[in-house]
């Protein structure tokens, strides 16, 4: 549609990056899922289905979740990285980064296009299990696992318990440890129990987010185990790798002291740098920092460390300006750094393994609300802007800060359309709120609508298949909505929705 003289000359709230859309019908595709479309009648369809059709069966807040588009994002990431390192280590293990958004669906999906699990909790454990996720193919990560979570990983022979501090690490060989002496006859010799295969997480001093990242001495976090010298407990210095009072890492104790336990299979390390990231030089100098690691330590103590993963944070749009790299170009950049820096070390590659999560599941979502109050406040213009005032627009809609806490945590931004129909009115700046007793209550702080959008209308807000679901809670007792996967036009409960009486089943009375 034509720009209206509205529409050209925008509004003086709104912030700079935000253009006006010449066609507030048009879906930006790096936001959706691959499935998502406008159907003949104006309104969106995902795989088929009409989302009036949602929410008449379905109701609404609902997020509408594409099948097919999450089992194509997670092969794609599987594909892409088993081609670009063939010739490196023959390819990559890729877990799903079950934090992201986890159901017993879900995981079985990963699985069955040939991804492992990563979990972060004991629940998170609980729900790959009972998905038939088989235990070797399952990560276990954590800052502050408890005994019973590490009992249950072992008792399921998890393949990678990753371990995040010496204390931890202490405890996880004692676990293990006992559970060879109270379970004689449980290993494969018929003996002793297996070992507890544990990966180090690393902070290489390597932070990265969006399209940016900088590198620092310490890292200022409760993840991970220091890489910067001067780190290792009092106990270790001065026996470390690099000589000297004060060179020896936490990292580097950590190392030695797996390496010194019986009942510890010390498979590699593993570095996350940040998340929501679009350039692959994070990833990069991270890989380089890691391998330089791994060679010293098997030339300091003749520790081989044949696995290395370097986490996930992948990023994804929400804004039409996003513009997050493909897998196959990550894949082909970090493919590159690891092979020329493995010859210059003279190392072989360790096997390479990589968590993305919000990357697969992300896009493959949106969430369907439904309009209600609608409200025209006239605010003064921020200083520097025309002076006067302008209306900005409260779009009031059935859901909020409970389905999707990620704007009012994070000030993360989203982008929203009317999704039941099209529409030729001008544009209009509005703000999408939830219904919470909240003034940051805010679903989408800044974009453009028709100027049309009244009560009843649908609106869609993609990219929340990340984060939303998993930060999810019953603020002001609201029901959370529940998850609905479509395929093939057919449409089936993945995770329920709540109703009242699961609101008030915890409640034990006066």
């Amino acid at each position: 549609m034509a720009e209206s003289t509205a529409q050209a000359a925008g509004s003086p709230l709104a912030p700079e990056w935000l253009a006006v859309p010449s066609d507030l019908n048009e879906l930006v595709p790096a936001l959706w899922a691959h499935d998502v479309a406008r159907g003949p009648g104006g309104g969106l369809t995902v795989a088929g289905l009409p989302v009036g059709e949602v929410k008449s069966r379905f109701g609404s807040p609902v997020f509408v979740l594409s099948e097919a588009d999450f089992r194509a994002r997670a092969r794609a990431f599987k594909d892409s990285f088993d081609a670009a390192f063939a010739d490196v280590c023959g390819g990559v293990d890729v877990y799903y980064a079950g934090k992201s958004f986890l159901c017993t669906a879900v995981a079985a999906w990963a699985h069955q296009e040939g991804l492992r699990v990563d979990t972060a909790s004991g629940g998170e454990l609980a729900v790959a299990l009972r998905a038939g996720v088989p235990g070797e193919l399952i990560g276990l990560h954590g800052n502050n696992k408890s005994d019973a979570e590490i009992e249950r990983a072992l008792a399921n022979g998890v393949g990678r318990i990753i371990v995040d501090s010496l204390d931890e690490l202490e405890r996880v060989a004692r676990i293990a440890a006992a559970r060879g002496t109270d379970t004689p006859g449980s290993g494969p010799d018929g003996s002793e129990a297996p070992r507890a295969k544990v990966m180090l997480r690393l902070t290489p001093g390597v932070h990265a987010h969006t399209h940016e990242f900088i590198a620092t001495a310490h890292e200022d976090q409760k993840f991970g185990l220091s890489m910067a010298a001067g780190t290792a407990s009092e106990a270790f210095r001065g026996v470390g790798a690099d000589g000297g009072a004060d060179a020896a890492s936490m990292a580097e104790e950590a190392v030695a002291a797996a390496a010194g336990h019986d009942s510890i299979e010390l498979l590699g390390v593993h570095c996350h740098i940040g998340s929501q990231i679009f350039e692959p030089e994070g990833f990069e100098l991270a890989a380089v920092k890691l391998l330089a690691f791994v060679a010293s330590m098997r030339s300091a103590y003749g520790v081989e460390l044949p696995e290395l993963d370097l986490g996930g944070g992948y990023g994804i749009a929400y804004l039409p300006g996003d513009a997050p790299r493909p897998p196959a170009e990550i894949a082909e950049a970090l493919a590159g750094v690891v092979r020329e820096t493995c010859e210059k070390l003279g190392i072989t590659a360790p096997r390479i393994s990589i968590e993305p999560g919000r990357a697969i599941v992300g896009s493959t979502t949106f969430t369907l609300y439904e309009v209600g109050t609608i409200k025209d406040v006239v605010v003064d213009v921020p200083a520097g802007g025309t002076g006067g005032t302008a209306v900005r627009r409260y779009v009031s809609v059935d859901g909020g800060m409970s389905d999707n806490a990620r704007p009012v945590l994070y000030d993360a931004d989203y982008s929203v359309v009317l999704a039941n129909r099209t529409s030729e009115a001008p544009a209009q700046l509005t703000r999408v709120v939830g219904k919470h007793c909240e003034s940051g209550d805010i679903v989408v702080r800044d974009a453009y609508l028709p100027a049309d959008v009244r009560a009843g209308d649908l609106l869609a807000v993609p990219g929340t298949g990340a984060y939303c679901w998993a930060l999810s809670s019953n603020y002001n007792y609201l029901a959370r909505p529940g998850v609905l996967a479509v395929r093939g036009g057919e449409a089936r409960w993945i995770v329920r929705p709540e109703t009242e009486d699961d609101l008030l089943s915890r409640d034990m009375g006066a």
